[in-house]
């Protein structure tokens, strides 16, 4: 049986993108031995889960002279490491030359003499299946690509935890042998931070029940976070909202999703966040990673729209995968223009073209991707926040952002004159709203909240923002401006 997969593989992996060509040998090598191990040599992964646990937690925080006395190591640790500390590692483990190697070939020398001592690697990555049935651990560290330290996973693992792309997987791994290019998975310790047999238990996404979001996710951090208390009051978000930040240029959509992203990880911290910059400015990304505390996935303007296409897909799988085992997830997405428009550059073309140029299938995997954001009855929430960009002076733009108008269950929109008199945020009061927004807020405040709308609605959208931010300055909580209002 295994020889049959090998020959698969080896025919369909050469149609695959070139950093995966020579995943073929890896897989005809490792299937061989995974098997073994996993099918009829050793009593299943269980085991090893159960009793793993704690080695793998003491190996993520230990120190460095720790690892080698434990005789623990973790990979994703070591590529943290600063280039001293892996020498030094190296040199207590008997490395010889380990000043003169690259950082790659320090790491496997490491590794390779880690299991010479009999001892344990842990690695954790994002599962990416590939057509052939075999799979690879992507790393977040390098925005999922193809790389070599990537980790090979057999078809006979996959089939066995019935394993889908988007899993997070973390296990004992060993180095490639004399022949083999990529490290290989051989036992399974937990499979999105829960044990494999939690796994066996979850519902798939798409039969889950989606609900109207009825739990709040708090902006308000501190009183001179105006931005973050406008959203609270004008745009309140919970958790499952499909949200949208309707941006002309330069409007500061940029600096309201760091707000809003530090707002959830200083209040939320049992959400995972996830920001997802598709064709951006190589130094927003570098911003973006150093201003935000989750995981920044990025795909720079300069990378083809493949690979735009991919980024989105491994960070969707991911977050629907975590949803399934109960997590409450929050994608920040800049911006779902320009996923829209590396759609239409990949699909297939149809014949049938909308205005501005947009095929008419290229917008059914980002609507897919946008409407994959719920609140889960039976517990968990994934929760989007995508920005649209408008007023760009293509007619493609604006096709795009009124195919997702009205798909949203709350909208953020962003003005051009505000942010021209410099009035951050540039949010239009009037024209920014939640739906059904009476379930996040408690009934007295909520009453308030309409009150102030009624009273700003004859004012222009400039003197409405300046308004509310002489009040909300005079005050230092939300609680405070709207007890001191009149209802």
């Amino acid at each position: 049986m295994a020889t049959k997969t090998r020959r698969k593989s080896t025919k369909t992996t050469k149609v695959e993108e070139n950093g995966l060509k020579t995943d073929v040998k890896q897989a005809e090598v490792n299937e061989t031995e995974v098997n073994k191990e996993v099918d009829t040599g050793q009593d299943d992964q269980k085991p090893l889960a159960e009793t793993n646990g704690s080695e793998r937690k003491e190996s993520t925080v230990v120190e460095a002279p720790a690892k080698v006395e434990g005789q623990v190591f973790n990979l994703a640790v070591l590529k943290e490491m600063s280039i001293s500390d892996l020498t030094n590692i190296a040199k207590e483990l008997g490395v010889e030359g380990a000043t003169g190697l690259r950082r790659q070939e320090l790491i496997f020398k490491i590794l390779a003499a880690q299991t010479e001592k009999s001892g344990l690697i842990f690695a954790e990555g994002v599962l990416e299946v590939l057509p052939d049935g075999f799979g690879f651990l992507r790393a977040p560290e390098y925005n999922y690509l193809p790389g070599p330290d990537d980790i090979y996973v057999s078809p006979s693992q996959i089939r066995k935890f019935d394993l889908r792309t988007g899993d997070t997987i973390s296990g004992q791994i060993r180095p490639p042998k004399e022949g083999e290019r990529y490290f290989a998975l051989i036992k399974v310790e937990a499979i999105n931070f829960e044990a494999p047999e939690h796994a066996k238990n979850k519902v798939f996404f798409d039969n889950l029940t989606p609900l109207y979001p009825c739990e709040r996710l708090k902006m308000e951090t501190t009183p001179d976070n105006i931005s973050a208390r406008v959203i609270d009051l004008i745009t309140p978000i919970g958790k499952g909202q499909r949200a949208l930040i309707v941006a002309p240029p330069r409007t500061g959509k940029t600096m309201l999703l760091q707000t809003i992203a530090n707002s959830i990880t200083q209040n939320h911290p049992e959400v995972v966040l996830i920001v997802l910059l598709i064709d951006e400015r190589p130094e927003e990304v570098t911003d973006m990673q150093r201003s935000v505390k989750g995981e920044v996935i990025s795909s720079t303007f300069d990378e083809p729209a493949t690979r735009h296409v991919q980024v989105a897909e491994m960070v969707i799988e991911k977050a629907k995968r975590l949803v399934e085992h109960k997590r409450d997830v929050v994608i920040l997405l800049d911006s779902i223009t320009r996923l829209a428009r590396a759609h239409n550059a990949v699909v297939p073309p149809s014949g049938k073209i909308l205005s501005g140029g947009i095929d008419a299938n290229a917008l059914q995997r980002p609507k897919r991707f946008f409407g994959a954001a719920r609140n889960i009855e039976e517990g968990g929430s994934l929760t989007i926040i995508a920005t649209a960009l408008i007023d760009t002076g293509s007619r493609m733009d604006d096709v795009i952002f009124e195919e997702f108008k009205g798909t949203g269950n709350c909208e953020i929109h962003l003005d051009r004159r505000l942010s021209d008199k410099r009035l951050f945020p540039a949010i239009d009061i009037q024209r920014s709203g939640t739906r059904k927004e009476e379930l996040l807020i408690n009934k007295e405040d909520l009453n308030k909240i309409w009150v102030m709308r009624r009273v700003l609605n004859p004012l222009s959208p400039v003197e409405q923002m300046e308004v509310v931010l002489e009040r909300l300055s005079k005050t230092k909580s939300n609680a405070e401006f709207l007890a001191s209002m009149q209802s």
